[in-house]
C-alpha cells in the first residue's frame, strides 16, 4: 500500500494540469487564478459526491411504529415486491438474539423511608393458593402485600391440590420455605402453622374481591373486631394492577422475585439443565408450547386436530364443572387470535423470523396433545428441539414424577435463563416469565401476533402466499415491536366502565414497570 501511494504521488507530479504555474515563480495573478480553479474543482467534487451518497442511501422500509402497526399484511406484500433481492436477505444473526436496549433501567424494589413493617402479631391470615404454579406464585405475592396492608401475620399458604394436575406438593416441596420467611421478615411476619390455641376458633372465611385497592382492604380490617383468623380460599388477583402505593407494589416484587425462591433440589436441577442446553449450542430458545390437553379443551381450539381428538376435548370441557363456557366456536376462537399456536404454526413462525434449523429449542410445557403426530410438524423444521426428558436422566426426574408444579418450576428456571423466550399463548406462565425477564433487564421475549399470523397461515394454506423471503419479511415487520422492549404497563381498554375495566388491564406481574424498574441507582 505504501508503494502504491508513492507511485500515485509521483504520477501527480508529472501529470499536473498546471505545469507552467509550477515551473517558475508564479505571479500574484497566476496564484489567484490557481486558487479560484482549485476551489471550483473542489466544490464540483463535493457536490458530485454528496449527490452520489444521497442517491445510494437506503430508504426506510416502513414509517414510524404507530403507522406500521396499522398496516395490513397485503400492504407489506406489496411493498416487499418493490424491494431488490439484496434487501430481502435473512435477518442478521445478532438481531435474532440480542436483547433490546434497556435505556439504563434497572430493578428497584427497596422500600421508601416512610415504609413500616406489619406489626399485627395477634392477627392471622390463612390462604389456599389456587391454580397452577404461576397462578399460585403471583397469588402468594398478592397475599404477602394484603397481610401487610391488614397488619396481620401470614401463615404459609396451602397449595392447590384440586386443579387439573392433581399435584400433592406442599409449599416446602416447591419453594425454599426458610428463605421465604426470613427474606420478608422486615415486611410481614410469616409462620409455618397457625398457633395450636387458634386452630379451633371460629374464623372469617372471606373471598376478597378481585383487583381490589387499598380502600377495600382498609375496610376489611373491621373483621379483626370479631375474628382473630381470616381464611382466604382464593389467592389469585386479590390486588389491583394499578393505583396502589409505591411501597405495596415494591413489596409484591420483593415477594415474587426475591422471596419465592424455588427449593434447593429444583434450583440445582434447573441450573444443570441450563448448563446442558448451553453445551449444545450456546444459545437457545425457550418455547412455552401451550398445546396441552387442558388448554385446548378450555379454549375450545380444535384446528389441526382429528375428529376423535376434537370430540375428546369437547367431552372434557362438558365434564369440567368450573369451566363456565361449554359450547365454543373453534373457528371464531382461532380467527380472533384466542387459540394457542399449533406446533406447525410455531415452526413456520420461528423459521420466518430467521432462526436456522440448527437452533436449539427447549419445550417448556407439559405433555403435548397428540404427542409425536403433532410435534413432528415442529421438529421437522427444528431437529434440535429438546425436553426435560431429553436433558435430564430418569433418575434426576424421578423425584419430580407426578408433581406437575415441580416440573413447571424447572421450565420456569430454564425459560428465565433462555436467550429468547417465545410463548405460544398468553397464559399465566407466559405473563409471569415475561414480567420476570423485564425485571432482569428486558431479556428478549417475542410475542407472536396470533390474530395476524392466522390470516397469513390461511393464505399459505389456500395458495395466496408461499413461504420464503416475502413471507419472512411480512412476519418480521409484524413483530419488530413485540420483542420485550421497555415500556410502561398498559391500562384498561377504552370504553369499558366499572370493575370490568380491571380485567382488561395489563397484569402487574407481566410488566412491573415503572414501580419496580427505574433509572435510579437503588440496589435490588
Amino acid at each position: 500500500m505504501v508503494n502504491s501511494l508513492r507511485h500515485s504521488h509521483s504520477y501527480m507530479k508529472s501529470s499536473s494540469p498546471f505545469p507552467r504555474f509550477l515551473s517558475r515563480k508564479p505571479s500574484p495573478s497566476a496564484i489567484s487564478l490557481y486558487m479560484i480553479l482549485l476551489f471550483a474543482f473542489s466544490l464540483f467534487i463535493f457536490i458530485f459526491s454528496s449527490r452520489h451518497i444521497s442517491d445510494n442511501e437506503p430508504k426506510p422500509l416502513l414509517s414510524q411504529q404507530s403507522h406500521a402497526q396499522t398496516r395490513s399484511e397485503s400492504e407489506f406484500e406489496y411493498e416487499f415486491k418493490s424491494l431488490s433481492q439484496s434487501q430481502s436477505e435473512q435477518m442478521p444473526n445478532e438481531q435474532l438474539w440480542v436483547t433490546s436496549i434497556n435505556h439504563g433501567l434497572r430493578p428497584c424494589v427497596n422500600p421508601t423511608p416512610k415504609y413500616k413493617a406489619a406489626q399485627g402479631w395477634d392477627r392471622y391470615i390463612t390462604v389456599r393458593s389456587n391454580g397452577g404454579l404461576n397462578q399460585m406464585r403471583t397469588g402468594i405475592s398478592d397475599m404477602v402485600a394484603v397481610a401487610h396492608i391488614m397488619n396481620a401475620t401470614l401463615v404459609i399458604p396451602q397449595l392447590d391440590k384440586r386443579s387439573f394436575w392433581q399435584d400433592s406438593s406442599t409449599f416446602s416441596d416447591i419453594f425454599n420455605e426458610l428463605h421465604f420467611i426470613s427474606s420478608l421478615q422486615n415486611d410481614v411476619r410469616i409462620v409455618k402453622e397457625l398457633p395450636k390455641e387458634l386452630e379451633y376458633l371460629p374464623r372469617a372465611r372471606k373471598h376478597f374481591g378481585s383487583w381490589s385497592g387499598m380502600g377495600y382492604y382498609e375496610e376489611m380490617t373491621r373483621l379483626w373486631k370479631e375474628f382473630q383468623v381470616i381464611h382466604v380460599p382464593k389467592s389469585d388477583s386479590r390486588l389491583a394492577n394499578n393505583d396502589l402505593p409505591l411501597d405495596i407494589q415494591r413489596l409484591r416484587c420483593r415477594a415474587l422475585y426475591h422471596a419465592l425462591r424455588f427449593s434447593p433440589s429444583i434450583e440445582s436441577l434447573g441450573k444443570k439443565l441450563v448448563e446442558r442446553l448451553r453445551s449444545r449450542g450456546g444459545r437457545y430458545i425457550a418455547l412455552h408450547l401451550r398445546y396441552e390437553k387442558d388448554m385446548l379443551s378450555f379454549t375450545g381450539c380444535t384446528y389441526g386436530l382429528t375428529e376423535t381428538e376434537s370430540e375428546e376435548l369437547r367431552v372434557m370441557r362438558e365434564n369440567t364443572n368450573h369451566w363456565k363456557v361449554k359450547k365454543i366456536n373453534s373457528t371464531e376462537q382461532r380467527e380472533g387470535g384466542l387459540c394457542p399456536l399449533t406446533p406447525k404454526e410455531v415452526g413456520v413462525f420461528l423459521q420466518a423470523l430467521g432462526y436456522s434449523p440448527s437452533t436449539v429449542i427447549y419445550i417448556a410445557a407439559g405433555e403435548i396433545y397428540g404427542c409425536e403426530s403433532h410435534l413432528l410438524e415442529l421438529t421437522s423444521r427444528f431437529p434440535n428441539t429438546v425436553f426435560k426428558e431429553t436433558l435430564a436422566t430418569p433418575e434426576e426426574l424421578k423425584a419430580f414424577a407426578k408433581h406437575a408444579s415441580q416440573t413447571a418450576a424447572l421450565d420456569y428456571i430454564i425459560s428465565i435463563e433462555s436467550d429468547v423466550f417465545v410463548p405460544s399463548y398468553s397464559g399465566n406462565m407466559a405473563r409471569t416469565v415475561e414480567g420476570h425477564r423485564r425485571f432482569l433487564g428486558h431479556r428478549k421475549t417475542i410475542h407472536p401476533d396470533r390474530k395476524g399470523l392466522v390470516k397469513l397461515y390461511d393464505k399459505l394454506e389456500n395458495g395466496q402466499l408461499k413461504e420464503g423471503s416475502s413471507f419472512s419479511y411480512i412476519v418480521q415487520e409484524m413483530h419488530k415491536n413485540r420483542q420485550g422492549a421497555p415500556r410502561k404497563r398498559k391500562g384498561p381498554l377504552p370504553g369499558i366502565k366499572g370493575r370490568a375495566r380491571f380485567r382488561t388491564e395489563e397484569s402487574f406481574y407481566e410488566n412491573p414497570y415503572p414501580e419496580c424498574i427505574c433509572r435510579s441507582k437503588g440496589a435490588v
